[in-house]
């Protein structure tokens, strides 16, 4: 969602590149790297004892907006949190003079993070004689992933496992006999895994033999379709609509999740046509229904419910036959 400012800020956009990553001083394949994505990926390096990561940023901002423009004092910060941690790193970054880009590093401590961290770039100044007035920020931010486990995108939820009976999260403990829940509350989605949930976290981690294997895809596809409908559900009630009834985009997570899933859903229909109608089906009671099958499709087609469902039936009808039955 956009947020409205009090005084004049930058229309032009901030495009933020990162250059490098190094961990411990020893510098890290490209490779880590989706700019697609905008995904720096430390998790694939393959090892847990690291102790700091520096990422070398390039930034371009609208110079001739910002030589026109009323504001003066003007800085370009890099600014890297983690709500789970409530980590907050800023990192201020420089532009040598005849340099139209702003270059930087901002350095990745192991002991503050625990899943992801999200990078943002701000635009600072000051303007009507008062200082730190934020000019501009990213459309979208970075995410720098640290225990993924899969390369991830924008709108791929971080996996957690927590105990829902006796862990720190009060907040869990009525859901104790549920194997898991999707979050979609804070700055990432997140799926939630139940460790008091008697071999679940086992079966998806340490699934062995056909039979075991497929039904542990099965699981994990069960689990990808209710977080992709979950998802979809949050971004479409977290738009911003206009006087005259237009929605906007969201931003963020939201935004790629919207992207990724509308031309499923209204195939044939561009992205603003599509995420019309699925605004107006939603406040159209009547017509509420048929979108949730829409989405229940999608979702399911997203997280291969059916390719893993058809799996698991084979397995266990060569289980069967092997025993004779």
């Amino acid at each position: 969602m956009n947020t409205v400012y009090a005084y004049p800020t930058l229309v032009g956009k901030i495009e933020v590149a990162v250059r490098g990553v190094s961990m411990d001083g020893k510098p890290l394949p490209l490779s880590l790297i989706s700019p697609r994505d905008q995904v720096v990926s430390l998790h694939r390096v393959g090892r847990d004892d690291w102790s700091e990561g520096v990422l070398e940023l390039e930034v371009a901002l609208p110079m001739d907006e910002l030589a026109d423009g009323p504001w003066a004092g003007v800085t370009c910060v890099a600014v890297l949190t983690e709500g789970a941690t409530h980590t907050r790193v800023v990192s201020r970054l420089e532009r040598r003079r005849d340099d139209t880009r702003w270059r930087g590093e901002v350095r990745v401590r192991r002991s503050g993070h625990v899943a992801r961290a999200v990078l943002d770039v701000s635009v600072v100044g000051s303007h009507g004689g008062v200082d730190g007035r934020v000019l501009g920020t990213t459309d979208t931010p970075w995410v720098v992933d640290i225990l993924g486990r899969t390369p991830t995108g924008q709108h791929d939820p971080e996996i957690l496992e927590v105990d829902f009976r006796d862990g720190p999260r009060e907040w869990l403990r009525p859901f104790r006999d549920v194997p898991w829940l999707i979050d979609t509350a804070g700055d990432l989605p997140a799926v939630l895994l139940n460790t008091s949930f008697e071999g679940l976290v086992e079966l998806l981690s340490g699934a062995r033999g056909p039979l075991e294997k497929a039904t542990a895809g099965l699981v994990a596809a069960q689990i990808a379709g209710e977080a992709w409908a979950a998802m979809f559900v949050s971004a479409l009630s977290a738009l911003e609509v206009d006087e005259d009834g237009t929605p906007h985009f969201p931003g963020g997570w939201r935004e790629s999740v919207l992207h990724a899933m509308l031309p499923e859903i209204f195939p044939g229909l561009s992205p603003a046509e599509a995420l019309a109608e699925a605004h107006s089906r939603r406040t159209d009671g009547l017509r509420w229904a048929e979108l949730q099958a829409r989405i229940q499709f999608a979702a399911g087609w997203r997280g291969q419910v059916p390719k893993s469902l058809t799996t698991a039936i084979r397995a266990v009808s060569r289980s069967q036959e092997g025993t004779g039955r």
